[in-house]
């Protein structure tokens, strides 16, 4: 593919206008085209060339693809480099203290004077649980109701905003840092154990 000084050169010999004085060429401006005479009488002006190729609609499809498929390249390597490396390894014993657990949000709120924070009951198959979430950024406490959410039962209770959280709602993340709920894609019942 030609360059535009590239281009205009073989206008300028198409006219068969000698570039004899570089002061006229680098000097002109449009506004001169009114004034200076460049071509003299009877000039004899050569076949011309082509300037610009025609671009064919299949050339257009194939760039169109191309640029696809870097996007796509640049989305995968953006996503790859926002995840997070791997943890430690943990053994298989200190896994299995894990009690993970599917569970039924039964009630969901607000937690008063927060941004972050919603309060729900849960279902565990055992018992009812409150459970203090910093998910109101993403989900309404409406939308939970009914839902089905991953936990883990088993982690020591804390007091958040002056509730006793008895558990954590497990989460996945995606590369935006926006938050998503883990879902089991069969019916599973309260209580359901993760293994």
């Amino acid at each position: 593919m030609r360059n535009l000084p590239e281009i205009a050169g073989q206008a300028r010999n198409d006219v068969g206008l000698e570039r004899n004085d570089e002061r006229i060429f680098n000097n002109l401006t449009w506004k001169d085209a009114e004034q200076v005479i460049l071509l003299n009488d009877n000039h004899l002006i050569s076949e011309a060339e082509l300037l610009f190729e025609k671009i064919e609609d299949e050339a257009i499809e194939k760039q169109l693809q191309r640029l696809e498929k870097i996007k796509e390249e640049n989305a995968k390597n953006n996503a790859n480099a926002a995840i997070a490396p791997q943890k430690e390894l943990v053994s298989y014993e200190d896994f299995m203290k894990m009690d993970l657990r599917i569970c039924q949000v039964l009630e969901a709120e607000k937690v008063a004077k927060t941004k972050k924070l919603l309060k729900l009951k849960v279902d565990t198959g055992n018992d009812i649980r409150t459970i203090i979430s910093g998910i109101a950024e993403y989900y309404e406490p409406e939308n939970l109701l009914g839902k089905k959410i991953l936990m883990l039962v088993n982690l020591q209770p804390k007091e958040i905003k002056g509730t006793l959280s008895q558990g954590m709602i497990l989460m996945a993340e995606n590369s935006n840092g926006e938050l998503s709920i883990v879902s089991p894609d069969k019916e599973v019942g309260n209580g359901g154990m993760v293994k």
